[in-house]
């Protein structure tokens, strides 16, 4: 299906590198087809589309990571002119002034906050390391990207949002010309991404080329000043600002129109599935939460960074200690994550690279894990899913595994359809459907997701909504917490606002407005 596309800017300040006819295989299968690609100087230049369109793969050309079968990349030398850029690493592209900003951290965790920025770079005296210096140049690069921390802290005890500012500021220390970040906000309060959008501007305006992928088409309008749509690893559309429709942008990246969720009614007569009862996690011991989630409804969590909701969730799954309880179907359950596993606890992270998928692994490991751990295996002692089972005395039932991994794979649409394919080697949304697909396969009591489409395009979004509701029409119970006001309009059936780890107040869609969710986010009252 083809679109109508506006004409393209030609006029404007050089580029500063430029792709001329890039094509990049993983095998047999194309991820890129033919790019040609200008990045200039003083823009920020968004490329969006749907997970698996070659975004990531285009990104990794540019940082050095990966090599492009055919085709160039030309850079800009010192005297305006163009040359060729054979990129053989990370420390190619750094050198010719290109950084990269990935979407899955890349932090030394054991290391602190200012030697993360100047790894590689650091600055020494009398050839003995200088900190002081270090420090010092640290806490201006943290100011610079909103954060205000102790450059000594370790970067392993910094939430995921601080660790993407850090990295942001990493890229920035580096002084670079061009700058490319993928999904740079999906971790990030709205007061954070206000202050990243603001410098991304400032920058732009300084000169800087701005390489900015999202999913978040909001942020792109916002940012923007011209707007490349990838599809299938083809460029199926490149528009100046004054050209970006978002209506267009949407059905060149998804070559459809997108469904969009319907109301469903407040489930207030089904049984109560879920039941936290006086909750107290580690970091917010002096206020406790309480909750309840019905069969086949779905809860969103809203709050700021720093709320509560992961360690809600994670305290709810076993995953850390907590005071309180937890039962499921009027069952207290044990505080062991597996035993709660078994009772039907379903846990989607935050975090999937570090906490949801094992990246060596094929596809089918991973979606058939729970299947497994649930007892579906050749009749043996025992019954199948229950806590009693001894598993390690049966066999897996190998045709009904690799049944229930076709059958995930067809349901939640991952793409490419291989189960024999490494995690790792997919793009984020599948990873993210992999993960969700290993809790669908045995349709859990209780589902928990922590930010369940972030760094996910919305057509992939749409996908994964649509299964969250399939199973809570099944009569699964679903907990979710969302950094996205939109998304948490889009899906949830009733809202409860987090603050300073309790809840604050609970919402209906129809109440769930931006000003009431800060009023209660913020400690208004209820």
């Amino acid at each position: 299906m083809r679109f109508a596309l506006p004409p393209v800017d030609l006029d404007g300040p050089p580029p500063l590198l430029r792709m001329r006819a890039l094509w990049h295989r993983y095998g047999d299968v194309p991820t890129l087809k033919g790019i040609f690609l200008d990045v200039r100087a003083g823009e920020v230049l968004a490329i969006v589309g749907e997970n698996g369109a070659g975004k990531s793969t285009l990104l990794r050309i540019m940082g050095g990571i990966e090599r492009p079968c055919s085709g160039k990349l030309e850079i800009q030398d010192g005297a305006g002119g163009m040359r060729d850029a054979d990129f053989r690493g990370v420390r190619d592209a750094e050198r010719a002034g290109i950084a990269l900003v990935h979407q899955e951290l890349n932090l030394a965790e054991n290391l602190d906050v200012a030697g993360n920025i100047f790894l590689g770079r650091e600055p020494s005296r009398f050839g003995f390391l200088d900190r002081a210096t270090m420090h010092a140049e640290a806490r201006t690069w943290l100011a610079t990207v909103g954060l205000h921390v102790d450059p000594a802290t370790p970067c392993g005890t910094l939430p995921i949002a601080h660790r993407q500012l850090v990295e942001i500021a990493k890229a920035l220390s580096a002084k670079a010309r061009v700058l490319v970040l993928d999904e740079p906000t999906s971790s990030l309060s709205a007061r954070e991404k206000d202050r990243l959008l603001a410098i991304l501007r400032e920058l732009r305006d300084r000169g800087t080329a701005v390489v900015f992928v999202s999913h978040h088409l909001d942020e792109v309008m916002r940012v923007a000043d011209r707007v490349v749509v990838l599809r299938d690893g083809e460029k199926t559309g490149d528009m100046p600002r004054a050209g970006i429709d978002r209506a267009m942008v949407e059905r060149l990246m998804v070559g459809r129109y997108l469904e969009t969720a319907s109301a469903r009614a407040p489930r207030t007569d089904a049984p109560i599935r879920l039941r936290a009862d006086a909750v107290v996690t580690p970091h917010h011991r002096r206020r406790a939460a309480s909750l309840q989630v019905r069969a086949g409804e779905i809860v969103g969590l809203a709050g700021l960074v720093g709320a509560g909701r992961t360690e809600l969730l994670e305290s709810i799954a076993g995953v850390v200690p907590h005071g309180g309880r937890v039962s499921v179907d009027g069952a207290e359950l044990g505080g062991n994550v597996a035993d709660r596993t078994r009772r039907g606890v379903a846990l989607v992270p935050e975090d999937r690279a570090r906490h949801g998928i094992f990246a060596p692994d094929p596809v089918s490991t991973n979606v058939s894990l729970a299947w497994i751990g649930a007892g579906r295996r050749d009749a043996g002692a025992g019954r199948a899913g229950s806590p009693d089972d001894q598993p390690l005395l049966r066999r897996i039932d190998g045709a009904g595994e690799r049944a229930t991994v076709r059958r995930v794979i067809e349901q939640v649409q991952l793409r490419p359809d291989d189960p024999s394919r490494p995690v790792a080697t997919l793009s984020g949304g599948n990873q993210q459907k992999t993960v969700l697909g290993r809790w669908i396969a045995i349709a859990p009591a209780v589902l928990l997701l922590d930010e369940p489409t972030r760094g996910v395009d919305v057509g992939a979004r749409a996908e994964i909504h649509r299964e969250v509701r399939r199973l809570a029409d099944a009569g699964t119970a679903v907990l979710f917490a969302s950094s996205e006001l939109e998304e948490v309009l889009l899906l949830a059936d009733r809202v409860l606002v987090m603050h300073d780890g309790g809840i604050a107040g609970e919402l209906s869609v129809q109440e769930a407005t931006e000003e009431a969710i800060m009023h209660l986010a913020t400690g208004g009252a209820a």
